[in-house]
């Protein structure tokens, strides 16, 4: 089990001044991409859940048709870590590599 501490509320802004349209909403991380259809969302969502899975922390997340949001926060430890920070970075990382 990865012992993580929660960022103080300065640590976290911060971080969300190096991330792309990232906000605080309900105490997660969070973020809505848009795409042109379903099939380029799931694509994403596919993608992004390799990138979860390799990190071993999953996001909340949900898709309606051309948007998926998605929550980032650390369960285990009742907060934002910086593993949120660190998935939040790939998963922008992933969304501008995709040629859509």
């Amino acid at each position: 089990m990865r012992n993580e501490l929660i960022l103080s509320n300065q640590q976290l802004e911060n971080q969300l001044k190096e991330l792309e349209d990232w906000n605080i909403k309900n105490k997660k991380l969070f973020k809505a991409f848009k795409f042109s259809d379903f099939a380029e969302a799931f694509e994403f969502m596919s993608l992004v859940a390799i990138l979860a899975e390799a990190m071993d922390h999953h996001p909340e997340w949900s898709n309606v048709y051309n948007e998926v949001e998605i929550n980032l926060v650390t369960h285990s430890e009742g907060g934002i870590t910086q593993l949120d920070i660190d998935l939040a970075k790939k998963i922008d990382s992933q969304y501008h590599d995709l040629d859509f």
